[in-house]
């Protein structure tokens, strides 16, 4: 599906715990997450370190968004 909304010229940024498996859908700008249950959090955080961490996957998946990018794109940290 991100290819096919790629394809109508809409970026699209995967966020996903297992890069491998966004490598062989064909996603173009990944971003890794933290854990499977918790792709976006980390509840042995307490709130303000929990918040941090999510700011900072999302504000990466906001620069990805707006990154040209020709093929495949893992933005690690």
């Amino acid at each position: 599906m991100v290819k096919e909304v790629e394809r109508a010229g809409i970026p699209v940024v995967h966020i996903c715990t297992v890069v491998p498996i966004s490598l062989t859908v064909g996603a173009n700008r990944i971003v890794p997450a933290i854990a499977i249950p918790y792709p976006l959090g980390n509840p042995a955080l307490d709130k303000k370190d929990e918040k941090t961490l999510r700011r900072k996957i999302v504000e990466k998946s906001l620069q990805a968004l707006t990154t040209e990018v020709e093929g495949q794109t893992v933005f690690e940290d």
